[in-house]
């Protein structure tokens, strides 16, 4: 199929179920401006897919983008929301900056991500090594792990935080 009628599919696509999917967004997450922007990122999701001509059930696919997205919308809105309440508890003098706000906020939504394609234990192992400061060892008590399994999710979590840091290659 040619880039012009595929440039045509997803157009048509979009101008058949922009409007219901926006309405659908703003359903569940009663803001206006959050359900525009949550659209967008949907089709972009489409666009990224290039096969619009193979979706059967177009509602049920974009619901099911659009559940992801708003997934990872709402994740995002939780760790924006638990590190200003962290922020909260310093005086102001120490308070970061904005930049420095949207910088570590940034850094947190990657490591999330990161972690996401992590086994719970995994992930569990990596939180209690890097938050709370256990060793293996104690990690392995806790957990009821041998220590060897707490050396295998470390490595794990931290390919996955590593693999998740590497600039995106220009295509």
């Amino acid at each position: 199929m040619s880039s012009g009628t595929q440039d045509v599919l997803l157009t048509q696509f979009y101008d058949t179920h922009h409007d219901w999917l926006q309405g659908w967004l703003r359903h569940r997450l009663g803001c206006r401006d959050d359900a525009a922007d949550l659209t967008q990122d949907t089709f972009v999701q489409v666009v990224a897919a290039r096969n619009v001509e193979q979706i059967n059930e177009p509602r049920a696919f974009l619901a099911t983008l659009a559940k992801h997205v708003l997934y990872n919308f709402w994740r995002r809105r939780d760790i924006e929301r638990a590190y200003l309440e962290e922020l909260a508890q310093f005086p102001e003098a120490l308070a970061p900056s904005q930049e420095d706000r949207a910088l570590v906020l940034e850094a947190l939504q990657q490591i999330d991500l990161a972690l996401s394609s992590l086994k719970p234990k995994a992930r569990q192992v990596f939180l209690l090594s890097q938050l709370q400061e256990l060793t293996y060892s104690e990690i392995s008590e806790q957990l009821a792990l041998p220590v060897i399994t707490v050396r295998r999710y470390m490595a794990q979590a931290m390919r996955a935080c590593w693999l998740a840091a590497e600039p995106e290659p220009l295509q």
